[in-house]
């Protein structure tokens, strides 16, 4: 199959052709030509105004609930979702039933894989169905296909738990991802601890939970560090959403130190704050909550300094059953996958290309996974999208199963136009 790409910009830091504007000429699933002008006849035309190509983008946390949770998503809605958000790579969370603690389990999700256009790198579980107490077969699931080990939605609450799983996968260069979260400061909580919470009558989620936790990972890290003379060049401790100022400053410091750490954040934290709760609307119910202004800003200001690495969908679908319910009933999560670029766009005060690397190179460095460049002879894995345009999101767009987005109804600014990998082409209507 041929594709002919026309007047498209190159957003691609690792790439001679950066910032210029070429016909991309993709045949049998390889770059064949990059050039000002290209005259040929092809299956396939993408055209338009501001239209700029990048490598495919690559999204770090996504719940999957397939299988067992598929009334709220399959893998084939979430395919879907993904191509449409301009994704054409994902990594899973674990946390499905059962949970992605086996070899065959890994298998499940990359044999679905195979015959889609996007890639999907499923993630292992930590400890026995994420409860913290007894580990997987880490090594077995990193043979089979594990791109990294987390519990996921679940924090790794116990400290010798952590210290010896960084141990154990120090010989395998593997990446663990832990969110920060005191699990005993969170019970029942439901926002944002503040003004809000106490005016709105509703049990808060305090930011001192999520920094007690960095807080103490950091300095497992650091005698973990003690023990291990081997150098570190990429991070072995990654942090999964972030949402406080102090935690923020707590990575920034680390970083500083020369610690092996990273971190991202989910896009939709950039958008809210605890004040838009005041409708009781459980789209916004998510988990870490939507804090302050000032915490806002910090991730932006994070962001713009490379203390916060990579942007994620924190993609996690749910139901009505799930989700039209009182408040404190309701669960957690939004879906992400479809608004992911449009709302770091509209929202992170980044340049187009600061975001294209969070969701490109920095991700893909991290799970130690090859880089993908826009250079003649190599595979084409690419996303398309126009920065300029701006949409408003509505319900029937939506291809995952579940409906539960806070940004239905809300302009947002850039849009996924067309994604390309593996000799297929997804084009979003």
């Amino acid at each position: 199959m041929k594709i002919l790409l026309k007047s498209v910009k190159i957003i691609d830091n690792s790439s001679e052709l950066n910032g210029q504007t070429k016909d991309i000429l993709v045949e049998n699933g390889k770059i064949q030509k990059i050039s000002d002008n290209i005259e040929t006849t092809a299956e396939q035309v993408i055209s338009g105004k501001n239209l700029c190509v990048s490598a495919g983008w690559i999204d770090m946390r996504v719940s999957p609930k397939d299988p067992g949770y598929e009334s709220k998503e399959d893998l084939n809605t979430l395919s879907l979702a993904a191509m449409a958000g301009g994704f054409t790579e994902i990594v899973t969370l674990p946390n499905t039933k059962p949970v992605v603690q086996t070899k065959e389990a890994i298998v499940y999700v990359k044999n679905f894989a195979q015959s889609q256009l996007i890639n999907i790198y499923p993630t292992g579980a930590v400890t026995k169905n994420c409860e913290g107490k007894d580990f997987t077969e880490m090594l077995d699931l990193h043979q089979a296909g594990a791109v990294a080990f987390t519990d996921g939605d679940h924090t790794l609450w116990n400290a010798d738990i952590l210290l010896k799983t960084l141990q154990y996968l120090a010989p395998i260069d593997a990446l663990l991802m832990n969110r920060p979260e005191e699990p005993s400061m969170t019970i029942f909580g439901q926002m944002h601890e503040g003004i809000e919470s106490t005016l709105l009558g509703m049990k808060g989620i305090p930011s001192t939970a999520e920094e007690l936790m960095l807080m103490r990972d950091l300095k497992l890290l650091e005698y973990y560090l003690g023990q291990n003379s081997t150098p570190k060049s990429n991070s072995c401790l990654h942090f999964s959403t972030i949402s406080t100022k102090a935690g923020v400053e707590l990575i920034r410091e680390a970083k500083q130190k020369g610690l092996p750490v990273s971190c991202d954040i989910s896009t939709h934290q950039l958008a809210f704050t605890d004040v838009d709760l005041r409708d009781f609307d459980t789209n916004l119910k998510v988990n870490p909550p939507f804090r302050s202004q000032e915490d806002i800003e910090a991730l932006q200001a994070g962001l713009l300094d490379g203390t916060i690495d990579v942007l994620v969908s924190d993609h996690n679908p749910q139901d009505e059953e799930s989700k039209n319910l009182e408040f404190d009933m309701a669960d957690f999560g939004v879906i992400g996958l479809e608004t992911a670029f449009a709302v770091s766009n509209t929202y992170s005060k980044l340049s187009v290309e600061q975001i294209i690397t969070k969701l490109t190179t920095a991700p893909r460095k991290l799970l130690r996974l090859e880089n993908v460049s826009i250079k003649e002879g190599n595979e084409a894995n690419l996303s398309i999208f126009d920065p300029t345009i701006e949409w408003v999101y509505e319900t029937k767009m939506i291809q995952s199963k579940s409906k539960n987005s806070p940004f239905i109804g809300k302009t947002l600014k850039g849009k996924a136009k067309a994604v390309i990998n593996k000799g297929k082409i997804y084009i979003n209507k």
